[in-house]
């Protein structure tokens, strides 16, 4: 049996554990406080992020990153991604060499605007051989409660897709490979941000012309920043683009969507985020994917509105009746 570490037990990462495990490896957890590790392996539940989900015995967790690394065949990291870079820090002394890294991160780092991928190659030294993204509709309680759904296993080389392919298709789990990493990962980083605008609308009680209107313009927006940054337009019509989108957009179980919708009904961020365990990464990566756009030129008008709405300089309504007030004539893609 294949045992492979996975650096964080909050919702995606605990769902992603039982995928492996459902797919018949044995799966060490590393997770940030011990009294949860304690309640995973004696009730076998994460009662913090999947209350009243049975995990499979085949996960165990810990807080030591040295038990959970030991003998892994792959590695994979699950945490927020603002705070990758201080836990690979810890970690890096003890992963695996020559072994996979596994990112499942949705973000792009404040200050560096780097992605999860190139901030991982950074810590631990590792080539773009080893380091590989999970992205597409990740909604993690359907995906840990076994309801069908595909996602992509994207690694610059075929060979290690592949066999992380084999590592997590499960008889409910469908992945496929795919090479262009930095638009699996841009797909899966921006989407957050365009679904709190949505969510924003939502709250706002506009309907859904106004949802369908952010969704689509939103896709052209991340297929810009994408293809300026070398990635295959191809990969955003597909389950790291257009998938993601439409699940992290539509879906009530979205973390960055209900975000949204709390702010379009007037509450802070301050008040939205003390309120939850859950982060909403297109909060934080907002800014820095507008950064990272205004590097390459790149207009991102959502992303761009929303990072001033969460840094409390537009309201959600203005945000939104902004966006439409535009001048079109440089819009031609529709």
């Amino acid at each position: 049996m294949t045992k492979v570490a996975v650096f964080g037990a909050g919702s995606w990462g605990t769902a992603f554990a039982v995928v492996l495990a459902n797919a018949g490896n044995q799966v060490s957890l590393w997770a940030r406080r011990e009294a949860l590790c304690s309640e995973i392996n004696s009730a076998h539940e994460n009662p913090d992020y999947l209350p009243g989900l049975r995990l499979p015995d085949a996960i165990t967790a810990t807080h030591d990153p040295a038990a959970v690394a030991d003998g892994a065949e792959a590695v994979v990291l699950a945490v927020p991604s603002q705070s990758l870079r201080e836990n690979l820090v810890d970690w890096a002394g003890v992963l695996p060499n020559a072994v996979p890294l596994v990112s499942l991160m949705k973000g792009v780092e404040l200050g560096t605007t780097k992605r999860m991928s190139e901030v991982i190659a950074e810590l631990t030294g590792a080539g773009p051989e080893r380091i590989a993204v999970v992205s597409g509709p990740n909604l993690a309680r359907e995906i840990a409660e076994g309801q069908p759904a595909a996602s992509v296993v994207a690694c610059a080389d075929e060979g290690t897709a592949a066999r992380l392919q084999k590592l997590c298709h499960s008889p409910t789990f469908r992945p496929y490979t795919n090479n262009d990493v930095v638009g699996c990962e841009l797909g899966g980083a921006c989407k957050n941000v365009i679904a709190l605008a949505v969510g924003m609308a939502v709250g706002l009680g506009f309907g859904d012309n106004a949802r369908a209107s952010v969704i689509t313009r939103g896709l052209a927006e991340i297929a810009r920043l994408g293809t300026a940054l070398g990635a295959d337009e191809h990969t955003f019509s597909g389950l790291a683009g257009l998938g993601d989108l439409v699940a992290t957009c539509s879906s009530p179980l979205s973390r960055n969507r209900t975000f949204g919708e709390k702010l379009g009904q007037g509450m802070s961020v301050a008040e939205i985020a003390g309120g939850t365990r859950q982060v909403a990464e297109g909060v934080k990566s907002c800014a820095s994917i507008s950064e990272l756009a205004h590097h390459h030129d790149v207009e991102m008008p959502i992303a761009e509105h929303v990072t001033k709405v969460v840094a409390g300089e537009m309201t959600p309504k203005d945000m939104l009746f902004s966006l439409v007030s535009r001048s079109a004539k440089s819009e031609r893609w529709g």
